[in-house]
């Protein structure tokens, strides 16, 4: 995801090219959120966490604001995921945890839906970013 993110131009990234609010910058935004809400505030929550679960979260987590620039946006998906791998490793694979919309899920279960999530919004980056500049997916 982060090298579809990395190159492009602050306007770039926040370009709107599709009907909805999907843009690079605002799936990394979102991935970021996707990481913390499944790992830490579901496997580790600290005081005050909550598990984004509504449609409204989930449009905000696509909304760019000023402070939302490539590189703040970089650092913090690399650091969740950091953060993510970290609380994980804790925990074994058959571990499970209440979550708010689908009863209890195990960490093995979570690791897929995330890899999922990430591989279809990485997908969509993939499109993005070949409308933008004709980089494709290809190292």
């Amino acid at each position: 995801m982060l090298r579809k993110l990395r190159g492009l131009s602050e306007t770039d990234a926040a370009r709107r090219l599709v009907p909805s609010a999907t843009t690079v910058a605002g799936l990394v935004k979102h991935l970021t959120l996707v990481e913390r809400n499944w790992f830490s505030a579901l496997l580790d929550p600290s005081e005050g966490d909550v598990v984004q679960a509504t449609a409204e979260s989930a449009l905000a987590s696509f909304t760019l604001t000023d402070e939302d620039t490539v590189e703040r946006l970089a650092t913090a998906y690399e650091a969740e995921c950091v953060r993510s791998r970290t609380v994980a490793a804790r925990f074994d694979l058959d571990h499970v945890v209440p979550q708010p919309q689908l009863g209890e899920v195990s960490l093995r279960w979570i690791l897929m839906h995330v890899i999922q999530e990430t591989a279809r919004h990485t997908g969509h980056a993939d499109i993005l970013r070949e409308l933008t500049d004709g980089s494709t997916g290809a190292f």
